[in-house]
């Protein structure tokens, strides 16, 4: 892999973010209004991120890195890059075995969330185990 380039993708480039996710198999997307960071290797997307306002903050959404760069500190140099601009509060929701990847990254458990993400949480934990991070 070439030296990767981490960039806030411009958002008429949004279109690239969501052919990355079908290109791998992925179910997540992007929305308008999303900022979009990506990781580039030789001018194509390897790994991706949304950070999408919320009151009070940032939620982080959308972290996929390409199957076969994972375990290369992609996704930590990317999010390095992108929450570098971002000291307000930033919220994720992860599977409890990725719990411990962001809190090397400094994210710490949340308890209270804006009203908006607490709402999503409770929704989407009908289906599925999840945990509430923050950062800042």
């Amino acid at each position: 892999m070439t030296s990767p380039r981490f960039r806030r993708l411009p958002l008429q480039l949004r279109p690239l973010v969501d052919k990355f996710y079908r290109d791998h198999r992925s179910p997540m997307r992007s929305q308008a209004g999303d900022e979009l960071w990506v990781t580039e290797s030789a001018s194509e997307i390897v790994a991706a991120l949304s950070l999408r306002p919320v009151a009070g903050g940032q939620w982080l959404t959308g972290l996929f890195v390409a199957p076969p760069l994972r375990r290369q500190g992609l996704a930590a140099a990317l999010l390095s890059h992108s929450l570098a601009l971002h000291p307000e509060p930033v919220w994720l929701f992860c599977h409890p075995e990725l719990r411990s990847f962001y809190q090397r990254l400094g994210f710490e458990d949340c308890q209270s969330l804006p009203t908006e993400l607490a709402v999503r949480l409770t929704r989407y934990q009908r289906n599925k185990s999840l945990v509430s991070l923050r950062i800042h």
